[in-house]
């Protein structure tokens, strides 16, 4: 029945490292934890009295932003059901989880090394309130920590001791604080399109969304997904010389990439329009073979910076013009060997990927591939 009357409030203890102080250990221990959450509750007793009325849980783990804004909010979720499963009054009602033997009680609540890097460094807490105290303790919460939330000074101190790094801020931040945080750090990269994406898989993930990215390609949110548009498709409805929509399509990829690395580190999949998910790649089938034209074949463009940036499969015909079969855009540089073995299964081909040096575009600004045999 408690697991039912009790809402829960997120929070979180947002440290700022000092330059060169990145490297903290990313969890504490369960008596360092358990310590740690003394600290807390005396500090957010002092801003918001009410805070003893509810039951306060803390993991004693460091997190990036991109671990804690995910689809569901994983860490949150299972911070509060591992609070919720604790009789209420032990330790004066308030918890806190650490490891125990090295790893801590539950995998989401285990930091990831290779988000680990980061200045700033978060630290989950929940406040589990009886329903008649939610509204009233969430609007204290949202007033009290934005306009005076710093950690007090014998919580500071504990942190740099026992962590070992300097710190230039701690403070507490309600869950709203931190999207609104990583909205405008967002916004400041050109990325604001990404984060409409972002907003919506968080909060409001039964709702459809579209969005144009910076560079004009077009986005949508729906089921779980961001489905975005082939880079081919968008080049159909590009004009001008052909060195410049080459260049453009290069770019295009570039945002994609982009979009792919952060969307992946919010564990939200991206696919093409109608696609399926795939590992670090984006395949498009356009044709199937047809067996009066050539043996098809697999033809890397690149452009400078970029290395691969699509793998076009097509087979030549009467006239030795090129009949495109597929389009696949490699994500990151590891994506490509498994991208080329996918289109060479798909369509029963060699594996051979032909390199042509540029992006190859046919004589209708499209991406094509060479109408003449490589040597």
């Amino acid at each position: 029945m408690e697991a039912q009357t009790l809402v829960a409030l997120p929070v979180v203890l947002a440290l700022e490292l000092s330059a060169g102080d990145a490297h903290a250990r990313r969890t504490l221990s369960r008596d360092e934890a358990a310590e740690l959450a003394a600290l807390i509750a005396a500090d957010l007793h002092g801003l918001v009295p009410q805070v003893s009325e509810a039951r306060l849980a803390v993991a004693g783990a460091l997190f990036d932003a991109v671990e804690l804004l995910r689809p569901g909010f994983p860490v949150w979720a299972t911070l509060d059901e591992l609070a919720r499963r604790v009789p209420r009054g032990h330790l004066e009602n308030v918890v806190a989880f650490g490891t125990h033997e090295g790893h801590m009680p539950a995998q989401p609540l285990e930091p990831e090394a290779i988000y680990a890097d980061g200045p700033m460094r978060l630290l989950p807490i929940s406040l589990l309130a009886p329903e008649a105290l939610v509204e009233s303790l969430s609007d204290q919460l949202e007033v009290e920590l934005v306009g005076r939330g710093e950690a007090g000074a014998r919580t500071s101190d504990w942190l740099m001791r026992t962590l070992g790094v300097r710190l230039e801020h701690a403070r507490y931040l309600s869950r709203n604080d931190l999207l609104a945080l990583t909205c405008v750090q967002y916004e400041h990269v050109n990325l604001a399109p990404l984060w409409t994406l972002l907003e919506a898989a968080l909060l409001t993930p039964y709702r459809d969304e579209a969005t144009l990215s910076a560079r004009g390609l077009t986005l949508h949110y729906r089921e779980g997904k961001v489905q975005a548009q082939s880079p081919a498709h968008w080049l159909r409805q590009q004009s001008g010389p052909l060195e410049q929509r080459a260049h453009d399509m290069a770019g295009i990829v570039f945002e994609l990439r982009q979009y792919a690395a952060l969307l992946d580190a919010h564990h939200l999949p991206l696919v093409l329009t109608d696609g399926v998910p795939t590992s670090g790649y984006l395949l498009e089938a356009l044709a199937d073979a047809d067996p009066a034209y050539d043996a098809p074949a697999l033809y890397a463009h690149e452009a400078p910076g970029l290395g691969v940036v699509a793998v076009t499969l097509a087979q030549r015909g009467d006239g030795g013009r090129a009949r495109v079969l597929a389009h696949g855009y490699p994500l990151h540089p590891k994506a490509l060997g498994p991208l080329v073995a996918a289109l060479a299964d798909r369509f029963d081909v060699a594996p051979d990927l032909h390199a042509l040096g540029r992006i190859q575009l046919d004589a209708d600004g499209q991406l094509g591939a060479p109408d003449t045999p490589l040597h």
